[in-house]
């Protein structure tokens, strides 16, 4: 018994033998001819089509976006199509450089109803089809080349017949050959070649011949070398515009559409966020902010995605992923520590030097061109590293950390994330590192000190507590620093070492509070506390009296209480100073 998943059923595309291809060789320099087909492609591929209001700010949005060809509907099919049609004619909503195209079967009634619902557009693409694969000729038409090839020839003839009876119109013809993909590369060109024939019998007659993966059925490469095949075969090449219509079966419609570019097409028709039929049409979106990230100008306004995003999910229902393509919520956001880390160093150095271009790690164009803020590039949850808080504690708190404290507030913040197993927000990172490394009881607040300077020697004393409670501490030493820590040595019998200390101010001018942080060694375990005054000096004392606090709580959690009555010599070899 033949097993339900079974490979065997298909056999692989055949490819196309052109050794002398010139594609590969080709670069995009300028945007292409767009084509909406949202309001007849992607309507068609509703749940619920658009009612009429829909239709109208879909409409309305794809002018504001800079679409100069729009794709309005199937008049002939559907009479909500021929009102909309008639509607947007009516009511004079068409400005005069953007021509609207309507689509029709190669079938003489329905290109004589297309044409009535046309009656007194200025201009208009009557774009005509027929299927011309092997598989509709066989299965669905049951008909031969010469039989399909008549009713492209009898539908061209048609579209020409009823144009001579709008002549204040002006018309644009488009041919395709339905499923492209899945037909002879000869046959294509024949046909084809036969439709120009017709057309090209009217002088200055604007042609457009449509090459549409109907079923994207090879990898975007193959597509690349039917395009090129086509277009060295066809012989009226130069007289015509190639035009091409990926599906996204595959997931490669972009892909696909871009090397059809680069193998001579001129013209691109697709979606807005890609939606269609299947698995979707081309997405123009996607498309035009990759030129973009090029230094192609893409020819249309996408600077503003949360409203385009508004107005499709209004139209369609259909909600975007957040890690669609430019447009994704999450797209410019990091959440690896290592990214993070990278995306800061190098805002960092592109900031500082001044770059003509953009080069920024992780960021293939600035988020600000799409309205989007740097807050949005890291935010923080247990993958983070310490690069992702550092970030978010300079950006929207002003505290600068050296590497060394980097690490001790990483892990913290690691800690909380693990626990809750949810993303941490910037606030709530900053009053964690406030709680974890700034607060400490009232009984260890640094009261006031007075410092007497004798002979190079500094005498201090230290008021610690709150009120009447407070303790006076003395102390010795080269400096203030030293001789707060030989109290504090003296006072509580706690051997440590320390082994880091940084202090800044943490903005300009003579408000600014100074941020004090210092890394002590006990028993081997390394303690880091820190403080944040107007007064620098005392947020360094500050500091160091809080991180001795936190020692002392944590030998008592973990019951090492024989250095509390060692009194044991204090040393200070291991201080490295930033001020």
């Amino acid at each position: 018994m033949m097993r339900p998943f079974n490979h065997q059923k298909y056999r692989p595309f055949p490819v196309i033998n052109m050794p002398d291809r010139s594609w590969p060789d080709q670069v995009i320099c300028q945007a292409p001819t767009w084509c909406s087909v949202d309001l007849r492609d992607g309507n068609q591929a509703l749940a619920e089509p658009m009612n009429v209001a829909q239709k109208l700010r879909m409409f309305q949005l794809l002018l504001q976006l800079g679409f100069k060809e729009i794709e309005v509907g199937f008049p002939a099919a559907s009479q909500a199509d021929f009102d909309f049609v008639r509607r947007l004619i009516d009511e004079q909503r068409i400005p005069d450089d953007v021509t609207i195209q309507v689509l029709t079967q190669a079938r003489t009634p329905l290109i004589e109803r297309t044409y009535e619902a046309l009656s007194g557009v200025k201009q208009a693409i009557v774009h005509v089809y027929n299927s011309t694969s092997t598989v509709q000729r066989e299965q669905v038409f049951q008909r031969d080349r010469q039989g399909i090839i008549d009713i492209a020839t009898a539908g061209a003839n048609a579209v020409q017949s009823e144009a001579t009876a709008y002549p204040d119109t002006h018309w644009t013809f488009q041919y395709s050959p339905e499923s492209f993909t899945g037909t002879e590369l000869d046959f294509a060109v024949e046909i084809c070649s036969a439709v120009i024939d017709i057309w090209k019998t009217q002088a200055n007659q604007r042609v457009i011949i449509n090459l549409p993966a109907t079923v994207e059925m090879a990898t975007p490469n193959v597509f690349a070398d039917q395009v090129e095949g086509f277009c060295r075969a066809l012989p009226q090449r130069d007289q015509v515009e190639i035009s091409l219509h990926t599906h996204n079966d595959r997931g490669c419609a972009i892909a696909a559409a871009e090397l059809g570019l680069m193998a001579g097409a001129d013209r691109v028709e697709g979606t807005l966020l890609g939606n269609g039929e299947r698995t979707g049409n081309m997405d123009i979106i996607t498309m035009a902010m990759n030129l973009y990230s090029q230094g192609i100008d893409p020819q249309l306004d996408l600077s503003h995605p949360h409203e385009i995003i508004e107005c499709i999910h209004e139209c369609t229902q259909i909600a975007i992923h957040p890690r669609h393509p430019w447009f994704g919520e999450q797209v410019y956001t990091a959440f690896s520590g290592s990214h993070q880390d990278a995306i800061k160093k190098s805002m960092a150095w592109h900031q500082t030097h001044d770059l003509a271009h953009w080069e920024v790690a992780y960021l293939p164009i600035d988020p600000r061109d799409l309205g989007r803020e740097y807050r949005e590039i890291v935010r923080i949850n247990s993958q983070s590293g310490k690069g992702g808080v550092a970030l978010v504690l300079e950006r929207d708190h002003g505290i600068s950390l050296p590497r060394w404290m980097q690490q001790a507030v990483s892990q913290r913040v690691q800690q909380h994330t693990e626990a809750s197993g949810k993303e941490i927000s910037s606030a709530e990172i900053y009053q964690l590192f406030i709680s974890t490394f700034v607060e400490v009881p009232a009984e260890w607040t640094l009261h006031d000190y007075d410092i007497h300077t004798e002979n190079g020697k500094v005498s201090a004393e230290f008021y610690i507590g709150h009120g009447a409670s407070h303790r006076c501490l003395k102390g010795h030493g080269k400096g203030v620093f030293e001789a707060l820590a030989q109290a504090l040595t003296t006072e509580y019998g706690v051997s440590f070492r320390i082994i880091e200390f940084d202090e800044h101010a943490m903005s300009r001018g003579t408000s600014a509070q100074a941020l004090a942080m210092v890394s002590i060694q006990v028993n081997g375990q390394q303690i880091t506390a820190c403080a944040i005054h107007k007064d620098s000096s005392k947020a360094g004392l500050q500091a160091l009296v809080s991180t001795l606090q936190r020692a002392i709580a944590w030998m008592k959690q973990h019951e090492n209480r024989e250095n509390l009555t060692t009194i044991p010599e204090f040393r200070d070899d291991g201080i490295r100073a930033t001020c």
